[in-house]
């Protein structure tokens, strides 16, 4: 998976050298089906890219889009397109990790990469069911939301905090709604294939908690709120309801569930 930025030669084979060209690819093949990563890391230190490379099939905006019902499969088609946009910025954000944090244990990076390959196997599947629909990635606009605040993540665990409890946490909630949303409107496919991601999600928000409770000494809602990166909170990182049974079997404590489960923003300094 070479490009401009980093071409590939037999001494760049290691972990390390595959994050960054991911990151900075700007092919949209690189993203869709990038080679699988080496199997060891060198321990080099390289560039953290402040920002991913976009193929110019990606159209960018500033603006979330708007929510309609998903009887049209239109609809269905533009709420595919951003989950599988989520995906990438998922992936490509566990790679920013494994080069933001070198000094991390090994077993904590190879996790990391990991779930990133779990990550851009979900953009498969959910491309494999826009297609279905008629519809391609690069349809519509992408945001890149998560690219504008995780980056912030000043150390392992306020990226754990952030991506892993955080957001794929919020998506075992987010999975089972919309699993039961496509179902109500018939399209079976599309419930099987979110029930399929949120089932695959559930490991990789235990790695989080366990790695975040090695880091800081706690996986209590507490630690890691205070590890939160500003401006985020804990309202963006849940869904209504909470699935509770997929958070307890990623092991989530029942405290932890009720007091994200009552949180309310309070303004500056809550």
């Amino acid at each position: 998976m070479a490009d401009a930025h980093h071409p590939v030669d037999e001494t760049d084979r290691d972990v390390e050298a595959w994050a960054l060209r991911y990151i900075e690819s700007d092919r949209l093949a690189d993203k869709l089906t990038p080679e699988p990563p080496p199997s060891h890391f060198s321990g080099r230190v390289l560039a953290v890219p402040a920002s991913p490379g976009r193929p110019p099939e990606l159209r960018i905006t500033k603006h979330a889009p708007k929510r309609k019902g998903l009887s049209n499969p239109r609809a269905r088609a533009e709420l595919l397109h951003t989950f599988l946009h989520h995906e990438l910025q998922a992936a490509e954000l566990m790679c920013w990790a494994i080069l933001a944090f070198p000094d991390t244990p090994r077993a904590f990076k190879g996790g990391l990469a990991g779930v990133a390959r779990d990550e851009i196997r979900h953009m498969a599947l959910y491309a494999g069911h826009l297609a279905s629909l008629g519809h391609r990635y690069g349809d519509q606009p992408v945001r890149d939301w998560f690219w504008e605040r995780v980056p912030s993540a000043a150390s392992p665990a306020h990226f754990l905090a952030a991506m892993g409890m955080g957001f794929e946490g919020g998506n075992l909630d987010h999975t089972r709604r919309f699993a039961e949303r496509f179902r109500a409107v018939g399209d079976e496919e599309g419930a099987r294939l979110h029930e399929r991601v949120g089932a695959e999600e559930i490991p990789h928000v235990r790695f989080a908690r366990s790695w975040f409770r090695d880091f800081t000494g706690s996986d209590d809602f507490a630690t890691w709120l205070a590890h939160l990166p500003a401006p985020l909170s804990p309202i963006l990182m849940r869904g209504a309801p909470l699935d509770r049974e997929a958070r307890r079997a990623a092991g989530l404590s029942e405290a932890f569930l009720d007091e994200l489960d009552a949180w309310q923003d309070r303004g500056p300094g809550s």
